[in-house]
């Protein structure tokens, strides 16, 4: 099980919100120098995020990100008001090795297809909840009520083997993950999830660990590792990658 370090960029800032409510608290003012001690500590894949195009809808902090592929030198996967075919293959090339899709992907099935059909695994979806339904605009709305479940089945349809899942109620709180949800999520589609939103303590990582072999892939780790709950090396050996 892949463990994740996320990078949630504000302001040209590494911050962190809670549930998704702009009460950002700023913990560097160094995006790439926060993916450096990362990388040092031993990640293998960045989780990088950038709120202010999630926001606006497009991209602000690229050069940022940029900086980051650039420097890093580990994989990085990135999103945040990535809306654009264009955009897409301009983060491509500059070295990103996954581009994650959220509000364009909830909103609009037909790009959803023609960018899987172009891009395939080089995209994936995050699938952000709250009462199982999807948020988007960087979740500040709940889009047509759309159901998690009946937006998970038609990904899978479309091709996705894996997909992101965050349960926005437990985001930042570092009160646990949506163990529940999580499961239900593998059994009702049958994809590969890498979790995020909630994860407090080593005990969470090794109950995630523990859904290994029904699916989960990687956990996404943001508040408990900038807070000192644990450090990263300690879930990367929890996490057996």
């Amino acid at each position: 099980m892949l463990i994740i370090p996320a990078i949630d960029i504000k302001d040209g800032c590494v911050v962190r919100y809670t549930q998704g409510k702009r009460d950002k608290k700023v913990y560097s003012r160094d995006p790439v120098k926060t993916a450096r001690h990362w990388v040092k500590q031993g990640a293998r894949l960045i989780h990088v995020v950038d709120l202010d195009g999630a926001f606006t809808g497009k991209p602000v902090n690229l050069a940022a990100v940029k900086e980051i592929v650039k420097t890093a030198g580990v994989d990085v996967q990135f999103g945040g008001g990535v809306r654009s075919a264009a955009m897409i293959e301009e983060l491509l090339d500059a070295g990103v090795k996954r581009v994650i899709l959220g509000t364009r992907a909830a909103q609009d099935g037909s790009f959803l297809k023609k960018a899987f059909k172009k891009f395939k695994n080089k995209i994936i979806v995050s699938i952000d909840t709250k009462d199982n339904r999807v948020l988007t605009q960087g979740w500040q709305s709940s889009y047509a009520k759309l159901d998690m479940f009946k937006f998970s089945g038609f990904l899978k349809k479309t091709g996705f083997k894996e997909v992101i899942f965050t349960d926005v109620s437990k985001d930042g709180t570092l009160k646990g993950p949506n163990i529940l949800g999580i499961k239900s999520l593998l059994k009702e589609t049958g994809l590969k999830v890498i979790a995020s939103g909630g994860i407090s303590s080593l005990n969470d990582l090794f109950k995630l660990k523990m859904l290994e072999n029904k699916g989960v892939t990687g956990v996404i780790v943001g508040k408990a590792l900038y807070e000192g709950k644990f450090t990263l090396t300690e879930a990367l050996r929890l996490g057996g990658k």
